[in-house]
C-alpha cells in the first residue's frame, strides 16, 4: 500500500478514491471480523455512496452489511468525541474514530442494523437520498423563519418526517 493510501495520506486523495479507499478498509473487516456476526447481513455488501467535495471537506454514505453512516474526514476531536458539522439540512452530531489502516473519520450513523434493506439497491437508494436531503437547504420561503434557521432533528430525519429541532 503506498505511502497516501495509509494513514494521515487519505486526506489528500480525491473525495470519491478516498471514500473508496475506506469501503477497501470495511470489506477487510467484513470479511475477517463482521460476517459471523448476528447484525452482519448476507444480502447486502460494502460500497462507497456519493463522496465528493462538500464546502471544502469530503463527504458521503458508506454502506456495509451491518451500517450506513455518514462520513467525512475527522479534522478535530479524539476517538469518541462528537464534533457538530454544519451542513445545509442544519447540523448534525458525528463521531470521531480511527479506522486501523485508514486513519481518523467522523461518522454520522443512518441504519444500522441494516435488516430493513432487502438488498443493495434499495440500501443504495436510501443512501442517496440522504445524502441529497443533507446537502439541500430547506427552502426558506415555504418554512417558517425559526424553523428555516433551526437544525434538522436527526430522529426525525431517520424515520423519514424532518422537522425543526426544538429547544
Amino acid at each position: 500500500m503506498s505511502a497516501v493510501l495509509a494513514g494521515q495520506g487519505t486526506m489528500e486523495l480525491a473525495p470519491a478514491a478516498w471514500g473508496e479507499h475506506l469501503a477497501s478498509i470495511y470489506r477487510e473487516i467484513g470479511g475477517r471480523a463482521m460476517r459471523e456476526l448476528p447484525i452482519y447481513h448476507d444480502a447486502l455488501t460494502v460500497e462507497a455512496v456519493g463522496f465528493d467535495s462538500f464546502a471544502g471537506m469530503t463527504i458521503g454514505i458508506v454502506i456495509t452489511p451491518w451500517f450506513m453512516n455518514v462520513v467525512t474526514p475527522a479534522r478535530h476531536g479524539a476517538p469518541g468525541a462528537s464534533v457538530a458539522i454544519e451542513l445545509p439540512a442544519g447540523t448534525f452530531e458525528f463521531t470521531v474514530g480511527d479506522v486501523e489502516g485508514f486513519g481518523r473519520i467522523a461518522s454520522c450513523s443512518l441504519f444500522s442494523p441494516m435488516f430493513q434493506f432487502e438488498d443493495m439497491a434499495a440500501a443504495r437508494a436510501a443512501a442517496e437520498a440522504a445524502l441529497a436531503t443533507l446537502l439541500t437547504a430547506p427552502d426558506a420561503e415555504e418554512l417558517p423563519r425559526s424553523a428555516a434557521a433551526s437544525a434538522i432533528d436527526r430522529r426525525s430525519f431517520l424515520r423519514g418526517t424532518l422537522s425543526e429541532r426544538r429547544a
